[in-house]
């Protein structure tokens, strides 16, 4: 009896294994064989210099050469990110990262963009952007093929259509779609339901969750002592993960001949500056989404009311699969449903369409590859009237010296006759947009008398000093653009340095980026005050955190003694009402942020380099700046110290001489190899970065030439420079 159920217990073992890998046979990808993913000799006509702190100089015969090498340099420093990129284009984050990505393969499904992509491949990108992105598809693969043991399986072969969707997803995430998407989910509606009225009482929309800054501005020659044109370009990112910088030098004899920014899974510069111009990005928050709750059939749930009407939602399925334990996958199904005004979600609260600026459009990386290729502003502006990158401010300079600001945004001509801070009714067409502010009626400034342009995120309504600045009247309230009031530190610190000085040399313009102080006249001064006026504790702890703000001078160099405990106390209450939200009771606050000082440095004030770091592998060193000042670090306590995360990192900083000759100078927080702690360059900036130091920009192939560290093909080995490679500072 013992034998016969011990037979049955095996027998139902092996009838399980048999099922869990039936299920996994459609998961199991096999990678395709090398010699199929590697393009043949002669295809492209590449070589990959780098210099002397490992920053790739990619120089080819044609732009699609010169994408190649890139994908195959950038890859070479961080595989993990360009692969990740490309499993969330695919719909497929959930098979790498498991249950908590589903959110997001979700979003790509729901919204076609892959899809999308493919129908309009062909139609809508030039055959100059369609080649240097399945040039970028082939590098990526070359060097798959050649580090297996890197693939995950499932991802390839990579192609031009996958790099072209990772533009369509990322962008709307800048202006907070994935925002919109989670307040849907919460577990009960979160805005009312706007009624038509007769005067529109608009308030703008500010998301928690979009990046948390960067800085740009620009000084023309009529404001130099030497007749010198200057672009600070410095965008605040992550300093790991999908939209982390990566620093990259590209020239071809087809034009390409720029420095600047790329993200993993990106053919192109993102922003940076050619030989006769330049132009940064920072993140602006115009209401570019609109959610409409959906009156349903009662006696049908697949139908919706519009104009008296019920319409039949149009129904799909969306296939999740889901990365277990063990290396098991399971296999989910959601509905994909979709009406007149765009993507639709089910939830126990209501039935919901979302609908979004520039849904649709796969022209994203044309504009930018136009952008790169300009040689002047009128090109420039040519380029940026696609109006396919649907917002980031854009601040530009060039060789001629202009200098430009622009509130970009794809900004939908609304009815004013409804609310659109809340959801909206999807019964009317009356709330149903098709159309946008033509391009050349945007918020602009440029050349203004006071021969400087800045933007830090905050309104643009106050982008120079003088009557040049676009007037808050002119826009409807229905744009959700920031209001003249909206103003964060950064460019309320950076407008007092710059009006403040009338003859702005090359020395002040790179202090002025690093600046590390916070403006008097602002949110900080404000939260600072309402605690000083409170009524005196009696709490001996509280009262000497109290009398050390005080003494605050509202710096955060690195041995400032009162910046550790004001950067904790201001971070939060700052940044509520900067958003214009509640924050917490102040006197609970700072008594709980002092708590933490003592139980982790036994006093209320260590110097900030203390408390404030960069760590990289074994490197662990202080720094200055703090959130929201110019030099600025985002940091999140680890129970022993402030661990920065964001904020600056790709830092470029650009000059056009009287005689109109570019130079350049930049940093980047870690270094070139953004994954590879084996590499000499995975941390070999942080000295640089520490102390507001930069390194040459050696746009100039002799000066390249001068300071390589190895030059050589993708897929051969690469001839190195001996003695090239920088000497790593002490950090201690």
């Amino acid at each position: 009896m013992k034998f016969r159920w011990t037979r049955i217990a095996i027998g139902l073992i092996a009838i399980t294994l048999l099922g869990i890998i039936a299920t996994q046979i459609p998961y199991l990808v096999f990678m395709p064989s090398p010699r199929d993913l590697i393009p043949p000799n002669g295809t492209y006509e590449v070589t990959i210099n780098r210099d002397t702190w490992g920053v790739p100089h990619i120089y080819g015969k044609t732009d699609a050469d010169v994408s190649y090498g890139l994908a195959y340099a950038h890859a070479e420093d961080d595989f993990e990110s360009i692969q990740e990129a490309l499993y969330l284009t695919r719909g497929k984050l959930a098979q790498l990262k498991g249950p908590e990505a589903a959110p997001f393969d979700y979003l790509v499904r729901l919204f076609r963009f892959p899809e999308i992509v493919a129908e309009k491949y062909e139609s809508d990108l030039s055959p100059e952007v369609r080649a240097i992105c399945e040039a970028y598809a082939d590098g990526y693969n070359h060097y798959a093929a050649l580090h297996p043991d890197e693939v995950v399986p499932g991802v390839l072969p990579v192609t031009g259509q996958d790099v072209v969707t990772g533009f369509v997803l990322k962008t709307p995430f800048f202006f907070g779609l994935d925002n919109e998407m989670r307040r849907l989910f919460d577990g009960k509606r979160k805005n009312t339901v706007s009624q038509k009225k007769g005067k529109n009482a608009f308030r703008n929309i500010f998301t928690d969750d979009l990046p948390v800054g960067s800085n740009t501005f620009a000084i023309a020659p009529n404001r130099t002592p030497d007749g010198k044109t200057h672009l600070a370009i410095n965008s605040h990112q992550p300093w790991t993960g999908l939209v982390a910088w990566y620093e990259a030098r590209l020239k071809s004899e087809e034009g390409w001949d720029i420095v600047g920014g790329v993200f993993p899974g990106t053919p192109l510069i993102l922003h940076g500056h050619n030989r006769d111009l330049g132009w940064a990005h920072t993140v602006n928050s115009p209401d570019l989404v609109d959610v409409y709750v959906l009156e349903m059939n009662p006696d049908n749930p697949d139908q919706y009311r519009y104009e008296g009407e019920w319409h039949d939602l149009e129904k799909t399925t969306i296939p999740i699969v889901v990365s277990l334990y063990g290396g098991f996958k399971w296999k989910a199904t959601q509905e994909g449903l979709y009406s007149v005004h765009g993507p639709v979600v089910r939830r126990p609260h209501g039935v919901y369409a979302i609908r979004y600026a520039g849904y649709g459009d796969i022209r994203q990386v044309e504009e930018w590859y136009r952008m790169g290729k300009s040689k002047n502003l009128a090109e420039f502006d040519e380029a940026m009237a696609m109006q396919a990158i649907p917002s980031f401010n854009v601040g530009y300079a060039d060789k001629e010296g202009n200098i430009m600001y622009r509130y970009n945004a794809l900004l939908p001509l609304r009815n004013p006759s409804y609310d659109y801070a809340q959801y909206l009714p999807g019964d009317t067409s009356e709330t149903l947009w098709n159309s946008h502010l033509p391009f050349e009626q945007l918020p602009t400034v440029k050349n203004p008398k006071s021969g400087f342009i800045a933007n830090s995120n905050g309104t643009p309504y106050r982008a120079t000093d003088g009557p040049e600045n676009p007037r808050e009247a002119d826009f409807s309230p229905t744009f959700g653009i920031e209001p003249f009031d909206d103003m964060t530190n950064r460019q309320l610190r950076i407008l007092e340095l710059l009006t403040a000085d009338t003859s702005i040399t090359e020395e002040e313009f790179f202090a002025y980026k690093f600046d590390q102080q916070y403006p008097r006249n602002s949110k900080v001064t404000e939260v600072l005050e309402e605690l000083f006026n409170a009524p005196e504790s009696t709490d001996p702890l509280l009262k000497a955190a109290i009398n050390l703000l005080k003494d605050w001078d509202y710096n955060t160099d690195p041995q400032n003694t009162s910046a550790a405990l004001a950067v904790l106390f201001i971070q939060e209450p700052v940044g509520k009402r900067l958003k214009g939200k509640p924050g917490p009771p102040l006197m609970e606050h700072l008594l709980e942020k002092a708590k933490q000082l003592k139980a982790a440095f036994g006093k209320l004030d260590p110097v900030w380099s203390e408390v404030n770091r960069v760590v990289r592998g074994e490197v662990n060193v202080g720094l200055g700046g703090g959130p929201d000042v110019l030099n600025a670090v985002y940091g999140e306590w680890n129970g022993k110290f402030l661990e920065g995360k964001a904020g600056d990192c790709y830092v470029l900083m650009a000059t056009w001489d009287a005689d109109g000759q570019v130079h350049s100078r930049s940093v980047h927080q870690f270094g070139s190899a953004s994954t590879r702690p084996e590499s000499p360059h995975y941390a070999d900036q942080v000295p640089l970065f520490i102390k507001q130091e930069t390194k040459p920009v050696w746009f100039e192939e002799a000066d390249l030439m001068a300071n390589l560290e190895a030059s050589y093909a993708p897929g051969y080995e690469p001839r190195v420079v001996e003695g090239s490679a920088p000497k790593m500072e002490d950090y201690r």
